[in-house]
């Protein structure tokens, strides 16, 4: 149990800001001290929410009740933000993703070495059901051992009408939500990433990807598909994922999905089917006594929530759920990813192996 209360200003008081205050109310063990934002609305906004506003970043840094600074502004000064509060000796929350490129991280790394303080980046979607589910039917062979994993999320309304349309500020599709996909997946299946090949989606006309297609092969053979796209008025499942022994769908959010398993032994075997202009015994459904269909297992949660975990490392007495030596491989991934797009080439031997990881 912590010893004690920790005061939070939070920088950047948009939508991502905003939503930290509300969730911080359910935390026994941090206050939101105020916050601080260049824009007057924002400030307004945090008035009327009840923070008191403060009117340079100096004032947070030098106010020495601030604990805890949480960066929530756009993707291209969280480097200088984290590095300045971490200086100052703040621990430091940061949105994801946390830098646009791997090199500023590591530069955030060796400030908070140096000053001795936590710098956890918010990797908020390791803890959402639908991940938690297919990572437990992933650690629990339900269906066999995993060999291909798809994982997506699709919309049809295009790119949010904000800074995220705009390269210099780290906009686009991967880096908004492929880096959730992907640090699901990297946290998921521990194995080097032996091979990656990439499309990026320009179909809206911005100069940052509204979509992408990413197809990575893992050492241990597993293959998978991230995809992300703006533009789909019908979507395709969340997950979708096939073992040796069977298949599982998730298809929302709301878990909505099944297992299907098949039933070794003597079963009879499908009956052929009209397809098209020919017949087909290959494609047809599994006979009934040939499979098993059944509900999704309940998720594992993670053993702390976010900012349990943060109280925790700030206190010593637990590691990062989210370690940034796993926040800088999904960075070094996406860094790749862009690459491939680019020269429309599969890209090897660049991952880092996980067990070195730190």
């Amino acid at each position: 149990m912590a010893s004690r209360n920790y005061q939070l200003v939070i920088v950047g008081y948009g939508g991502m800001g905003s939503y930290h205050a509300k969730l911080i109310k359910d935390s026994k063990n941090i206050d939101v001290a105020g916050t601080y934002d260049l824009l007057e609305e924002r400030k307004t906004a945090s008035l009327a929410d009840g923070y008191a506003v403060y009117e340079s970043l100096e004032a947070v840094l030098l106010d020495e009740a601030v604990d805890i600074v949480l960066i929530a502004t756009p993707n291209d000064v969280h480097k200088e933000l984290a590095i300045a509060a971490l200086n100052a000796k703040k621990h430091v929350i940061c949105e994801k993703p946390v830098t646009i490129y791997s090199q500023e991280l590591l530069e955030i790394m060796e400030a908070a070495k140096i000053n001795d303080r936590a710098f956890i980046v918010h990797q908020n979607r390791r803890w959402d059901e639908d991940f938690l589910t297919m990572k437990k039917v992933y650690d629990d062979q339900i269906i066999g051992e995993v060999f291909h994993i798809e994982s997506r999320v699709q919309g049809a309304n295009g790119i949010p009408g904000d800074w995220r349309h705009l390269k210099e500020y780290g906009g686009g599709m991967l880096l908004d939500w492929g880096v959730h996909l992907l640090d699901q997946l990297l946290f998921m299946v521990d194995s080097k990433i032996t091979s990656v090949y990439a499309n990026l989606s320009y179909i809206l006309g911005d100069d940052v990807d509204d979509g992408f297609q990413v197809f990575i092969t893992f050492e241990n053979g597993i293959t998978s598909l991230i995809e992300v796209g703006t533009t789909n008025f019908v979507q395709l499942p969340r997950w979708y994922v096939k073992g040796t022994k069977g298949t599982a769908v998730v298809h929302d959010w709301e878990l909505n999905g099944k297992i299907v398993t098949q039933n070794f032994g003597e079963v009879e075997a499908p009956k052929p089917i009209k397809a098209g202009q020919g017949l087909t015994k290959t494609m047809a459904p599994p006979s009934e006594k040939a499979i098993s269909t059944s509900s999704l297992p309940a998720a594992v949660k993670l053993e702390e929530s976010f900012y349990e975990n943060v109280i925790s490392v700030v206190e010593g007495k637990a590691e990062p759920i989210v370690k940034n030596g796993e926040v800088l491989r999904v960075l070094r991934l996406m860094e790749t990813i862009f690459k491939s797009a680019e020269i429309n080439e599969v890209i090897k031997d660049f991952d880092l192996v996980p067990s070195n990881v730190n």
